[in-house]
């Protein structure tokens, strides 16, 4: 570079900043050659070793002052029975498109044999015709490890029979598998790069808690089963997935840089399912063993009522009530005869207040005012269990609507169930459930149903007791 020229060069940096160095292409190289992961050798025209970088140092053992200079591997990277046909077919892909990949052994500095498989191509000069060959080359339990990985990645995106997510940095789906996006409800690309909660309904925050965790603190011990709501476009599903997280970093920096969260899931939902209803069987059947035990010590045959109204509460309802026919019991015949809606009379109840066992109102009292269409009466018409629910409404609407139905004021959900003995229609037993709860289904009228046969027993003999 003339000084005209790098007078010039620093005019136009600036009178404070320093002149730079004039480059030299082949260190420029040399760097690039020697950073290289792969082992890289280049060949002339003659078969002359050229460039030998690093990697192929540390494979073999042969500098790249011993190698350089070298006419072909004979002798000392190859075995002088192999040498023709190794160098046969590294020199041919001068007279080859493309790459050529093979395979082969090699020999180390100390007299080792390394299998390596090499992929090498033509070295064009300016006018476009060959003039050597380079060759790359690895360790073949390396080069396999590498495509096992590959084909493990292709495999898990395409052909897995669980969900797998990659989840960048962000919180937010950078990779999605077929079977993932399926239990998402939306397409593989559509779902890309948007954030979780506009896929979830519910459980999005304790999803997101466990991927900054693994972002942090690494892989957690053991898969975690989380409960979700996916939104879909026929509405929202309950799912249950278990999930297994591993952190991912670059292989490539120095320090562990986080690119995000490998998230493989299952749906678990039948099976957790399934758990929790065989769980709430034993858990019923035990208290149904419990409160015949606790009736059967009774004296007071109407003590033994509220003593399975009691065990019955327990994880079921938070409030119960319990009403008998006004007049004595009823046949269903003598039921369609009646003119007008029967009359219920309140026998026992929770308390409303503080805790504790479901209080006796006495065997004599004034009729409820249920209004006609009332949940209870229209149990007691029909001679079978009716549940009735205030739905989504404000707290105050929920509040107006139970008191409407002569119920504690808390109450959300309501599940009425026939107490019927010896063919006839005792009265009705109500379980109510506060906001808390969710509303009652057909299981939970079953049990009811269970309960109230035990509860009409224990009536019907105090009953006839009394009546001695």
């Amino acid at each position: 570079m003339s000084a005209s020229r790098r007078k010039g060069t620093t005019d136009e940096l600036g009178p404070d900043e320093p002149e730079q160095p004039e480059r030299d292409g082949g260190d420029l190289l040399a760097a690039l050659l020697d950073g290289m992961d792969a082992a890289l050798c280049a060949f002339d025209a003659d078969g002359v070793v050229t460039h030998w970088n690093r990697e192929a140092e540390r494979i073999l053992g042969w500098t790249a002052a011993e190698a350089v200079g070298r006419r072909g591997f004979a002798g000392w990277a190859v075995r002088s029975a192999d040498a023709e046909e190794v160098e046969g077919r590294l020199m041919s892909a001068m007279r080859s498109p493309g790459r050529q990949v093979h395979e082969f052994a090699l020999l180390t500095k100390d007299g080792g044999r390394v299998l390596v498989r090499t992929q090498s191509a033509a070295v064009r000069g300016p006018d476009g015709k060959p003039v050597g060959v380079y060759c790359a080359f690895s360790e073949v339990h390396t080069q396999i490890d590498l495509e096992r990985s590959i084909a493990l990645s292709e495999a898990l995106f395409d052909d897995a029979s669980w969900g797998v997510v990659l989840v960048d940095a962000d919180l937010r789906p950078a990779v999605v598998n077929a079977h993932a996006a399926r239990a998402l409800g939306t397409g593989r690309t559509s779902l890309l790069g948007r954030p979780l909660g506009e896929l979830l309904s519910q459980g999005v925050e304790e999803l997101e808690s466990a991927l900054t965790h693994v972002l942090a603190e690494g892989a957690p011990p053991a898969p975690a089963e989380i409960w979700v709501s996916v939104r879909t476009p026929e509405g929202e599903r309950r799912r249950c997935w278990r999930s297994g997280f591993l952190r991912l970093a670059s292989p490539l920096a120095e320090e562990p840089v986080p690119l995000g969260v490998g998230w493989l899931f299952q749906d678990v939902t039948e099976a957790k399912q399934g758990e929790q209803e065989a769980s709430l069987l034993r858990f019923r059947t035990q208290q149904l063993h419990r409160a015949a035990r606790a009736a059967a010590e009774c004296e007071d045959p109407a003590e033994a009522a509220t003593a399975h109204l009691d065990f019955a509460l327990a994880g079921f309802a938070d409030h119960a009530l319990i009403d008998r026919m006004a007049g004595g019991a009823l046949t269903d015949a003598e039921l369609m005869e009646t003119a007008g809606p029967v009359r219920l009379v309140r026998v026992a109840a929770t308390p409303s207040g503080a805790p504790g066992p479901s209080l006796l109102t006495g065997a004599a009292g004034l009729p409820v005012r249920y209004d006609e269409g009332h949940p209870a009466l229209q149990c007691a018409e029909r001679a079978g269990s009716v549940r009735a629910s205030a739905g989504a409404v404000p707290a105050e609407r929920a509040r107006e609507w139970a008191l409407a139905r002569q119920w504690p004021p808390d109450a959300v959900h309501a599940l009425c169930a026939v107490l019927r003995s010896r063919a006839r229609t005792l009265g009705v037993v109500t379980f109510l459930r506060g906001a808390g709860r969710s509303a009652f289904e057909r299981t939970d009228a079953m049990y009811a149903e269970d309960v109230a046969v035990r509860i009409a027993t224990a009536l019907d003999l105090a009953e006839a007791l009394r009546r001695e």
